[in-house]
């Protein structure tokens, strides 16, 4: 009797454990999606402090079209890419651009959203070489003396280097941005948070807005996680024929074109390659 007890009670702790561990699994119905909360219109809070933005309507539609609730973390961008491979989050959705280094850690999908990369530079620089949009890129970048900076590891410092600039590498945008702007520096290549830093010092720099390249953002999911990916493909290739991208237009074209100082600037200007 007293062995059939000890089994027992083993059995019922065995089984509450496996509810237990059950209840908190990880795979649940929630699709954990990491993103940075700190570039409004795209990632970002709105004044009651709830994520908002293009990229956090596009990771809602895409728990909606998995049917499974969204859990949005706010983590800083740098930390996106660790915290997919601890478990932390399941996805990566905040205007992260695919590229080979970071391919050989992530799986990405297909693109659904295109950066345009753009410089911002030191307006007597660019009166001294006469730089405006009438100037092509191969010219912009035959003029050897420009004195490019940006954060190591970005494609402030990646896309010069490619052309054989040598780059003065510093820690932070904003250390770049008073660079460009008091003269220390010539040109800092960049997304659209340069159209926020040039009308930050409108007497000091300009924008040069032909599109040096454009750069393809995708969702990251862990390695080898096909299951999830291919799903993601096939979300993203409705997104236009399902109409989330024209609801999308409808609510952030007004935000993008206030973020980019143009009203000429929308959604659409994200949503094409060219």
């Amino acid at each position: 009797m007293k062995k059939f007890l000890i089994l027992l009670i083993t059995i019922m702790f065995l089984l509450s454990l496996f509810i237990f561990t059950g209840c908190n699994n990880k795979n649940d119905n929630t699709l954990r999606v990491g993103m940075d909360l700190r570039f409004f219109p795209f990632t970002g809070m709105d004044k009651d402090g709830k994520p908002a933005g293009v990229e956090v309507d596009i990771a809602e539609a895409l728990g909606e079209y998995m049917q499974k609730e969204v859990e949005i973390i706010n983590t800083e961008f740098s930390m996106l890419i660790p915290a997919l491979q601890s478990g932390e989050i399941d996805i990566i959705i905040g205007s992260m651009t695919i590229s080979e280094d970071r391919e050989k850690t992530v799986d990405f999908s297909k693109p659904y959203l295109y950066e345009k990369i753009v410089a911002m530079l030191n307006k007597d620089f660019a009166e001294a070489y006469g730089i405006n949009n009438e100037m092509s890129i191969e010219e912009l970048f035959s003029i050897s003396s420009t004195r490019f900076i940006g954060i190591a590891g970005s494609i402030a410092v990646s896309i010069p280097q490619s052309y054989g600039f040598e780059v003065k590498m510093v820690t932070g945008d904003a250390v770049a941005e008073r660079e460009v702007a008091t003269g220390g520096a010539d040109a800092l290549v960049g997304t659209y948070v340069l159209y926020g830093m040039h009308n930050t010092n409108k007497s000091t720099t300009v924008m040069y807005t032909n599109a040096i390249e454009s750069a393809a953002t995708g969702m990251a999911v862990k390695e080898g996680n096909t299951g999830l990916i291919n799903t993601v493909n096939d979300f993203i290739a409705q997104m236009e024929s399902s109409g989330l991208n024209d609801q999308l237009r409808e609510d952030w074209d007004a935000e993008i074109a206030k973020k980019l100082f143009n009203n000429e600037m929308t959604l659409d200007y994200y949503l094409s390659l060219d």
